[in-house]
């Protein structure tokens, strides 16, 4: 598997409650455990309302989300206008390929924060609410059926730390045999 080991930090955001879209902001604090400090999803326990409401004791494998701005361009493409922020990520990225890594992979962000990857976003209709048909856009069906989620990567913080627009990030694969990203 050969996946660029660096890219960046686009933009950061957070809201402390449950709304669609964040606000951007000159930078995050990530809290090992949690996740971003100040940000309605931050906890140990599962705190994306449908997820609450099926079992408000899961652990919560979706603590800091994170998005390609590569997305932005390709949604562009087909007469989407999404930039940061707008679908709810916690980091936008440049230069890594968020939907090719395996489940486990660690993210070292900035100078301190370590994430590992949980698995795939999985868009919902609040998304078609944002803007008509968006949903279809970030959420393929192969011909075979199959499910293809475009829609970020969600992590779980292992060291916290500060993180900031322009951040490098650095990517450590796991040990092989690679696990595939599944929703989380």
């Amino acid at each position: 598997m050969t996946i660029p080991t660096c890219g960046r930090v686009l933009s950061v955001s957070k809201d402390d409650k449950h709304r669609f879209s964040k606000a951007p902001t000159s930078q995050i604090g990530i809290v090992a455990g949690l996740g971003i400090q100040g940000d309605a999803h931050s906890g140990v326990t599962v705190k994306h309302q449908s997820r609450v409401a099926a079992d408000p004791t899961q652990p919560n494998l979706r603590q800091v989300h994170l998005m390609h701005a590569e997305l932005f361009d390709e949604l562009k493409s087909k007469g989407f206008n999404v930039g940061p922020a707008d679908l709810g990520e916690n980091i936008t990225t440049e230069g890594v390929d968020l939907l090719s890594l395996p489940r486990d992979t660690l993210l070292r962000i900035g100078d301190d924060a370590l994430l590992q990857v949980t698995g795939l976003r999985n868009p919902c209709v609040q998304i078609d609410r944002f803007q008509t048909g968006l949903l279809k856009a970030v959420l393929l069906r192969q011909p075979n059926g199959e499910l293809i989620r475009k829609a970020g990567i969600m992590t779980i913080v292992i060291t916290g730390g500060t993180v900031r627009a322009g951040d490098p990030i650095h990517v450590q694969l796991p040990a092989p045999p690679y696990l595939p990203l599944e929703r989380v």
